[in-house]
């Protein structure tokens, strides 16, 4: 598995990811993603998946006011908000970069059905 958690530092749900991979010994990439975002092909990909845009959005970030984000209508200007305010993507945002799958939250049994295949 190539796993991929975009996660916070301070954020419960990114620790319990961490953990859940940590103690299958799965290895992991963690990647900060209020510093460091997602580009827009990773955020399509994640889409491909969740297919709500506004699952990426942490409505509760408190950059969420400035971002414009409640004033976004479409796809693309969501997406360019995200891009331009990587503060308030949710998290954690795991991908399984191998077979494309992605999920946004605490899911733990999506990724236990990850591990079967």
């Amino acid at each position: 598995m190539n796993i991929q958690i975009y996660g916070k530092a301070k954020c419960f749900a990114t620790k319990s990811a961490e953990r859940f991979f940590k103690e299958r010994k799965i290895k992991y990439q963690l990647i900060d993603v209020a510093s460091k975002g997602m580009s827009m092909r990773e955020i399509d990909g994640v889409l491909a998946n969740v297919k709500d845009i506004r699952l990426l959005v942490d409505e509760k970030s408190s950059w969420i006011e400035e971002s414009g984000y409640f004033r976004m209508t479409s796809v693309e200007n969501i997406k360019q908000c995200l891009m331009k305010y990587p503060e308030i993507f949710a998290s954690p945002i795991v991908r399984d970069c191998e077979t494309k799958k992605a999920t946004v939250g605490n899911d733990i049994a999506t990724w236990k059905s990850w591990l079967k295949k």
